[in-house]
């Protein structure tokens, strides 16, 4: 299936913070700001760990809702994908697709490590777990699959439901077009004035995003210089400002 990149704003849930240091310096001023030495941790640490392989900002998801039909003896399945952010946009699609003069409405959802399945009326584990195993296997984050059928009048029995709602389920996904979602990772580094052109020059050779200045936060003679960089860049930026610019920086992250 296609597979496209795109980024979005970072989230907790989308990636593992590294192994961090409290910072505990003392703050020149007691303002909520992104980047106060008192938010944020430094980066000393070895490499984040992945829980889905891609690194701890990135999963694969759906880019728009998806239909599969088929008929197995004489019931039809029809197999609906769509993207969702959080429990209530599942629900919310939930009531969106289903029907209720169908005999069915199965579902189940994924959503980094939740998830959630109902059989709706069907003898148990023989439809949402199906889903949800399809679901896990095809690789596929922040989607919902619902399932519904109409029974043609020949009892298919337990095995044979969860091969069909199982099936139905991964051929769906399988036509689904994908993207690859690249959350950005909130850095900042207190930087003398004389090392500001060098420190830009590397953020732009980066593209990192929504760089800001601030007078106030950092020591006399320096500012904090505050940006978002794609999580998967972060380790070579940050080798990138130590090499050009100067190893005694303290680079923060969180």
């Amino acid at each position: 299936m296609p597979v496209v990149a795109i980024t979005i704003p970072s989230c907790r849930s989308h990636y593992h913070c590294r192994k961090l240091l409290l910072l505990t310096q003392t703050q020149r001023r007691s303002s909520t700001g992104l980047f106060h030495k008192r938010a944020m941790v430094s980066t000393t640490s070895s490499s984040s760990s992945s829980s889905n392989g891609r690194g701890g900002g990135a999963f694969t998801t759906i880019t728009e809702r998806v239909t599969f039909e088929k008929e197995i003896k004489k019931s039809k399945f029809i197999a609906i994908a769509g993207p969702i952010s959080d429990e209530q946009s599942a629900f919310s699609f939930l009531s969106q697709v289903r029907d209720p003069r169908a005999t069915h409405n199965c579902w189940a959802y994924k959503v980094g490590d939740q998830y959630r399945s109902n059989d709706d009326g069907e003898p148990s584990g023989t439809a949402g777990k199906p889903i949800q195993s399809a679901i896990v296997s095809s690789g596929i984050d922040r989607v919902m699959v619902v399932v519904i059928r109409y029974f043609g009048g020949i009892k298919l029995g337990t095995g044979g439901l969860v091969r069909a709602y199982g099936g139905v389920t991964s051929e769906c996904l399988r036509n689904a077009p994908t993207c690859l979602v690249k959350s950005k990772v909130p850095m900042g580094v207190e930087v003398p004035f004389d090392l500001l052109g060098a420190l830009y020059h590397q953020l732009q050779s980066f593209q990192v995003e929504d760089i800001k200045q601030d007078y106030e936060t950092g020591k006399d003679g320096t500012t904090m210089v505050s940006f978002k960089a794609d999580f998967d860049c972060v380790e070579k930026l940050e080798d990138a400002i130590k090499a050009n610019c100067s190893r005694e920086l303290v680079i923060y992250k969180r």
